[in-house]
């Protein structure tokens, strides 16, 4: 696969984020290990170069124009999948301290491979998000991050349990992400969060991104989260 360097260059610069020669030589690296693990093990259903760069790629970066991460600060990528936005931030950040977080083993042994292939020094988890934040990982990041699919108001109880007080939760959203946020003020009040922001962008083509940025102001009652079935069929 032929990567369009030009492509992500450009839209990456559109929101103010220049990326060097050796940031595009990586990413051209991960979308072609992407690509041809995606033949053995479905990852992802975008696997043309355009796609990849922008959908991918670029959608994942526009989290540095929303969240101010401070140098060394420790980011968990919550249902990483294929790596976004987790390793491509690393790419632009490699001071980030990363930690994958996968309820899938196969997606784990891609993500070690990857991040290996990468240079780069990451910790993996087996787990869903609920046993996470149960457990020894609690509280202890400065940020999450999800791009998952899941509504805000279960993100929340996913991803806030794992933020410390005075950390940030990030959730990468499409256009209702307002709407989302007013269903989910019940969940962010009991789960430890505080104000959010919206920072509204456009990838090329002119798809709409909305990155809701959340502090974390108290901690998160202990009995949170709950079961995966109980945050499905009852969201907070």
């Amino acid at each position: 696969m032929s990567f369009p360097r030009e492509i992500l260059y450009d839209a990456c610069m559109g929101f103010g984020l220049q990326l060097t020669e050796a940031q595009l030589d990586a990413f051209a690296r991960y979308a072609d290990f992407l690509v041809e693990y995606n033949r053995k093990v479905n990852l992802t259903a975008i696997t043309d170069g355009v796609g990849i760069a922008t959908a991918h790629f670029a959608d994942s970066l526009l989290t540095l124009t929303a969240a101010n991460l401070p140098e060394g600060s420790s980011l968990v990528d919550v249902g990483s999948g294929a790596g976004f936005p987790g390793v491509a931030l690393k790419i632009v950040r490699p001071d980030l301290q990363l930690t994958l977080l996968d309820a899938l083993n196969k997606r784990l042994v891609f993500l070690k491979a990857l991040s290996e292939m990468l240079g780069q020094q990451n910790t993996f988890i087996h787990a869903r998000a609920e046993q996470a934040g149960t457990g020894p990982l609690r509280e202890r990041f400065d940020f999450a991050a999800a791009r998952a699919v899941a509504g805000l108001p279960a993100l929340c109880e996913y991803c806030l349990p794992l933020v410390r007080v005075g950390g940030r939760f990030i959730a990468l959203k499409g256009p209702a992400a307002e709407a989302e946020l007013h269903d989910a003020q019940r969940a962010i009040n009991l789960l430890g969060g505080g104000q959010a922001t919206l920072t509204r962008r456009s990838l090329p083509g002119g798809e709409e991104r909305v990155i809701v940025v959340m502090d974390k102001i108290s901690p998160t009652p202990k009995k949170y989260p709950r079961q995966r079935i109980n945050i499905a069929k009852n969201p907070l």
